[in-house]
């Protein structure tokens, strides 16, 4: 059992020493889609050595053929059973106009702290840290590790090199990841399931160069034009309902208890709204919006480039065009499958559209009840006071699909953002309160998970 009160003492000790940390991890600009960053990227993995070290955890880099991963901890004793929690130290880039400060540049603001990271994900990770410092400082029977990786921001392409490291990436008994965000504040909410995810260009060249629309138009080929007929074929934008044939066909759809339980999350439109800048949606019913988001499939258009993009109007006829897709898959569809749909039709609707896949994600299911739930909702409970829903996430963590392919081992969600934090968006923040509270959940768990013993 934990001790609340020395718990709460710990807490409140470690909030300066969090801060400082969050600071210093905030300013290194770990972009691992960009380049030129890569000397940020080292500078990222050695600082979270440090950072283990200096806590008596062990700790080293270990390389993958790409950016590396950091894999640290304390191991108490052999017979004692081992959980490695996963978080990511790597980010989006900042480079919106609507940023109010540098993005790089740590502000604490009386326990609002922002910059880049500090909710996706260095500041959740920090906290599973110090509450899994605490848990090691009790004398706890329990073996903790860290898996934090640099490329899960670019879909993990060598995170499964970093695991067949069996020396420095030991097997553990179960997983407990860190990345995920609460449906609304005050009510938290654990993800078992992920939605993967499948990206691609299409591409259509009709001409060397763009040509003036006065001399050509009605004779030349217009590729915008063909592509957006393309895109209409794929989805119905208004309703969202996909049209490529068969890609509906694998899908598992929610059960009546999963339903119940997204309804149970504190969800609410007006927020998801408000979170996320939207004027109208689609639905404004709650339980199929949460459907939507996270137990159904989607298509989504990113981006329609070629022709002229500056001020005014250039009448040119393009000579060629690209149409930047995605699509986020659920349980039991697979990205090769769906890309091969996707191929096959464009095909038959333009034989000259050229489609290229741009990364891809499996979907996960974890466990929905048994032991190891019931030991992260007592956990959840104790620090934050409530209950938490359980739901799925509408994102993609292709790392969490390597370690369950790799491990075979339960694999369960804690993440401690909310919605109003800002992944991936300008402004991003974290806060004291999300902080401490899950310092204080991740201690609870790791005493839950000592209690249960190795299984």
């Amino acid at each position: 059992m934990v001790n609340k009160q020395q718990l709460q003492t710990y807490v409140n000790g470690a909030r300066s020493r969090f801060e400082d940390m969050l600071g210093q991890m905030v300013g290194v600009r770990s972009i691992s889609m960009d380049p030129s960053r890569a000397g940020d990227m080292r500078r990222m993995a050695n600082l979270a050595v440090q950072y283990l070290t200096d806590l008596g955890a062990d700790a080293q880099i270990v390389e993958t053929g790409g950016y590396p991963i950091v894999s640290g901890g304390w191991m108490t004793g052999v017979h004692h059973p081992t959980v490695t929690v996963y978080n990511h130290m790597d980010v989006q880039p900042a480079q919106e106009l609507e940023w109010k400060q540098e993005p790089f540049v740590f502000k604490n603001e009386n326990g609002v702290y922002r910059g880049r990271g500090a909710t996706d994900d260095k500041g959740p990770a920090l906290s599973a840290l110090l509450g899994a410092r605490f848990a090691i400082k009790q004398g706890l029977p329990i073996n903790i590790r860290f898996l934090w990786e640099l490329e899960e921001e670019i879909g993990s392409p060598h995170f499964a090199v970093g695991l067949k490291n069996r020396t420095a990436v030991p097997r553990p008994d179960s997983v407990i990841v860190s990345d995920t965000i609460w449906i609304a504040k005050g009510r938290p909410a654990i993800p078992y399931g992920l939605r993967g995810m499948l990206g691609a260009r299409l591409t259509l060249r009709t001409g060397t160069k763009d040509a003036h629309s006065g001399l050509t138009g009605g004779a030349a080929r217009n590729p915008l034009a063909e592509l957006m007929e393309v895109a209409h074929a794929c989805v119905d934008a208004k309703s969202g309902k996909v049209k490529i044939p068969g890609f509906y066909r694998d899908v598992i759809e929610p059960t009546t208890a999963e339903i119940k339980g997204f309804l149970k999350s504190g969800f609410q439109v007006k927020g998801f709204k408000e979170a996320h800048g939207f004027q109208t949606l689609r639905t404004h019913d709650p339980a199929e919006i949460m459907r939507r988001i996270w137990a159904a499939p989607t298509f989504e258009v990113h981006g329609l480039t070629g022709g002229y993009h500056g001020p005014g109007v250039k009448t040119v006829v393009p000579g060629h065009g690209e149409l930047k897709v995605s699509m986020r898959l659920v349980p039991k569809q697979t990205p090769e499958k769906v890309f091969a749909l996707l191929k096959k039709y464009v095909a038959k609707l333009n034989p000259n559209v050229t489609v290229e896949r741009e990364g891809m994600l499996h979907p996960f299911r974890g466990l929905f009840e048994g032991p190891y739930v019931e030991a992260v909702k007592r956990a959840a409970k104790a620090g934050f006071g409530k209950e938490p829903a359980f739901v799925r996430e509408g994102g993609s963590i292709g790392a969490v699909v390597t370690m369950q392919k790799v491990w075979k081992v339960p694999i369960l969600f804690m993440g401690l953002s909310l919605p109003e934090h800002g992944y991936h968006a300008p402004n991003e923040y974290f806060d004291w309160g999300q902080a401490s509270g899950g310092m204080k959940a991740f201690a609870h768990y790791f005493a839950e998970l000592a209690k249960m013993g190795r299984r």
